[in-house]
């Protein structure tokens, strides 16, 4: 269920975005929230969303080259 906000820019809920940065679980997602250290999030009420756009950001700044 994504929902649609300015821009055209989608939210994506948990599990969608889990799919999007291929993960294997939700928790990872809530773990990183809590550490402060996942991609920037949405909160309506109790329900937490994920900008498509923010995601794609935040991989790539965690993108790295020519380390082993």
């Amino acid at each position: 269920m994504s929902l649609k906000i300015f821009d055209d820019d989608e939210l994506l809920t948990e599990d969608e975005a889990r799919a999007e940065v291929d993960l294997k679980c939700t928790r990872t997602l809530r773990r990183w929230r809590v550490l402060h250290d996942g991609p920037p999030h949405v909160r309506i009420g109790r329900k937490v969303y994920y900008r498509r756009g923010a995601l794609q950001q935040w991989l790539l700044a965690r993108e790295r080259t020519g380390d082993a």
